[in-house]
């Protein structure tokens, strides 16, 4: 927690120098000589690391207050982190997690647009939810909380059944906007809210565009529903093409000011396009849950000699040398995607060669 504190804004600086040191401790340790582990530390990181008595002491007072407020303290090598998230190379080393969800459920998805959400997007994200909940009823939808499709995301979620969490752009002392308050208490319920600020942050600018790699990194995919030429959603997109994640968009009308970014980013081939939840299910590859369970029902046979794709058997061979493994783990041992191991999982799983476990952990049958 101290670490985090010690230069707020420097992320991926942070993530390389704990990766490499192996404990926090141990980076705290270096001092000014952080030069030593990381070549490239910035002037402002290398003076920032002179002195960390403000951080320790910061450290503390956080420390005090989630056990007092019952916040979750989860660290970036810890189980219950979002593994999807911690692939990612400036992924926060702590997050603080107010809710009852499990972040690394087997689909997550983040769906994103304009603050000035029309009657247009308001209506897409419901018919897509309610279409979503028949194809996939066990998804976990994250989103920001803010005005327009954000908190349309949120609330049709809740009202699907789904759960659905948060990222802030400020401590779990604060809540903004306000006028969304209601809808929060009912989220930390079913789903929560998550952020990397400690208390006392407040919710500015800088903030809400370093929140976006958050909903960006804790997905399988982001949908952007509605956006202007410019905004967050298009940030948020933008991150996640980064990360090698899916990224989808709905079109709009030709010369629609809230459509203006989504039909850019279809045109330049950085979105492709959906019009409904069938469309997103297909580009997921995410087989019907309808066809699961009916497998389920009618009783999955193990195969002794199943006939396994290339994927399949990378994932089986991972399984066998580290067997009850997270999905972000067997991610890394695969050199897979999240979107593409998550597919091969659920073939495995018809096939009766693994089961999935409690906590997004996977075991092969032997």
């Amino acid at each position: 927690m101290a670490l985090t504190r010690v230069s707020p804004y420097e992320s991926e600086a942070i993530n390389t120098l704990y990766r490499k040191v192996g404990t926090a401790t141990d980076v705290l340790a270096l001092g000014k000589n952080v030069r030593d582990v990381l070549p490239s530390a910035s002037n402002r990181l290398v003076d920032a690391m002179g002195d960390v008595s403000e951080a320790l002491r910061r450290a503390e007072q956080e420390f005090a207050a989630t056990e007092k407020h019952g916040i979750k303290v989860l660290l970036l090598d810890s189980d219950d982190y979002p593994q999807r998230l911690s692939q990612c190379n400036d992924a926060p080393l702590v997050v603080y997690f107010k809710g009852t969800t499990n972040l690394n459920a087997r689909r997550v998805v983040s769906i994103v647009g304009t603050r000035h959400a029309t009657p247009y997007g308001i209506d897409l994200v419901g018919r897509f939810m309610t279409q979503l909940r028949t194809l996939c009823p066990e998804v976990l939808v994250m989103s920001g909380l803010a005005y327009g499709i954000d908190i349309c995301a949120h609330r049709e979620a809740l009202r699907q059944g789904y759960e659905t969490v948060a990222v802030l752009a400020h401590g779990l002392d604060d809540l903004y906007p306000y006028a969304h308050r209601q809808t929060a208490v009912e989220m930390v319920g079913h789903g929560g809210l998550l952020t990397e600020y400690m208390f006392g942050t407040r919710a500015e600018r800088l903030n809400f565009l370093r929140r976006n790699r958050i909903v960006a990194g804790m997905a399988d995919a982001t949908i952007l529903v509605e956006s202007a030429s410019q905004g967050g959603g298009l940030v948020t997109v933008r991150i996640a093409n980064e990360y090698g994640r899916k990224v989808m968009a709905f079109p709009g009308a030709i010369g629609a000011q809230f459509s203006e970014g989504c039909n850019q980013l279809i045109r330049q081939g950085q979105a492709t396009l959906i019009t409904s939840a069938t469309d997103f299910v297909e580009t997921m590859g995410w087989t019907s849950d309808q066809q699961r369970q009916k497998a389920q029902e009618q009783g999955i046979e193990r195969q002794l000699f199943p006939d396994l794709t290339a994927d399949e058997q990378r994932v089986v061979e991972a399984l066998r040398q580290q067997n009850d493994t997270q999905t972000g783990e067997l991610s890394r041992l695969c050199n897979m995607p999240i979107g593409q191991l998550t597919a091969v999982l659920f073939a495995l799983e018809m096939k009766g060669q693994v089961r999935a476990l409690a906590g997004g952990a996977y075991h092969l049958i032997a």
